[in-house]
């Protein structure tokens, strides 16, 4: 972790309101520590701090990015139901899901036009949008 990163992920944090802790500095440095945006599985996150050497379990991993979620700095976007993808962009932004590859991406949001969604029902508002377009290469 270099001195830059550190600043990036500590800041990240405690704007959030979350404590720094070795577990959560370790998994914020992959997630935004270089600046970039982008999305992850808690799977995928788990095998990258693997990688790293940091000791974390995959339950860990988990509650982190739900902590990250609750705080508002993570956007969970799921796939089929089933599938939950992490995105450290959290504007409103329609993406890409790649079926053949199983990756998420951003599309283009000054493409997208949603001329009118339906009324919420009675009692509840909506509370968000999500797009997801889905993509599979055409066999030629």
């Amino acid at each position: 972790m270099t001195p830059n990163s550190l600043e990036i992920v500590t800041d990240w944090l405690v704007t959030a309101g979350l404590r720094p802790t070795r577990q959560r500095v370790a998994l914020a440095e992959l997630l935004v520590g270089d600046g970039k945006h982008r999305h992850v599985t808690a799977e995928s996150l788990f095998d990258a701090a693997k990688d790293t050497g940091a000791a974390v379990s995959l339950a860990t991993v988990y509650n982190t990015l739900r902590a990250f979620c609750d705080a508002g700095v993570l956007q969970e976007i799921t796939v089929d139901g089933s599938k939950s993808y992490f995105d450290t962009n959290t504007h409103d932004h329609p993406h890409f899901f790649w079926e053949d590859e199983g990756r998420l991406t951003d599309a283009p949001s000054d493409q997208l036009v949603i001329q009118r969604v339906p009324d919420a029902p009675e009692g509840v508002e909506i509370a968000s949008v999500d797009v997801v377009i889905r993509l599979r290469k055409i066999n030629r």
